[in-house]
């Protein structure tokens, strides 16, 4: 990847190409949630209903993005604490979600985990490539590329957890991955939330000098 693509820390999204990029992205995290989700119920996978939690939250995500594009810098920087929010309640209702698993919980299915894991994985590699050279714009882009990261992590560890619970025979690797998601969700929170408030303190400071 060339310089000019990795370290231009204030590309906003305004490019015809990156919206493109954004509406495939979109078309693919939506179809991959419903795929999953319906997976994840008939394999009784609280991992891979994580993961397409994951889906379903990015392609939020992204749908916010695409319309904060063109905004003022404190717009974009309101959208991403918005997404820093919602990263944060998803991480802990995923969380929630596993820790009642542990309790109330059978192994889940380890065939369909490992084959839905592998579509998945496929989806998200192909969102990365797709939005890679715009991984290090403002908070608003750079929480476009942090989800479509953890996407692809997550998947990984799905397939990992699928093989763990095929051999163990228990549900507990499927639990495991479910917990490590949320903690990934709630780093990746932190770091949008930490962008976007330096970036909302600047356009505040900005808009107070042009006055």
């Amino acid at each position: 990847m060339s310089a000019g693509c990795c370290h231009n820390e204030e590309f906003d999204g305004t490019s015809p190409v990156f919206r493109r990029a954004l509406w495939i992205v979109i078309a693919i995290n939506a179809a991959m949630f419903v795929v999953e989700m319906a997976a994840g119920a008939a394999a009784r996978s609280q991992a891979l209903k994580a993961d397409a939690l994951d889906f379903i939250g990015d392609a939020a995500t992204y749908g916010l993005s695409l319309w904060v594009i063109g905004k003022p810098a404190i717009w974009r920087a309101n959208a991403a604490l918005l997404k820093a929010a919602s990263l944060f309640l998803m991480g802990g209702f995923i969380l929630a979600l596993a820790l009642y698993r542990a309790v109330f919980a059978t192994a889940p299915d380890a065939t369909v985990m490992g084959g839905i894991a592998i579509l998945a994985l496929v989806a998200n590699l192909v969102s990365v490539l797709i939005l890679m050279r715009w991984r290090n714009g403002d908070a608003n882009v750079r929480s476009v590329w942090l989800c479509s990261r953890n996407d692809a992590i997550g998947n990984i560890a799905v397939f990992g957890s699928a093989g763990l619970v095929a051999l163990t025979g228990t549900h507990w690797p499927d639990v495991a991955v479910a917990a490590l998601m949320a903690g990934l969700f709630v780093s990746s929170a932190v770091q949008i939330l930490t962008q976007a408030l330096g970036e909302r303190r600047h356009a505040a400071a900005h808009a107070s000098a042009g006055e």
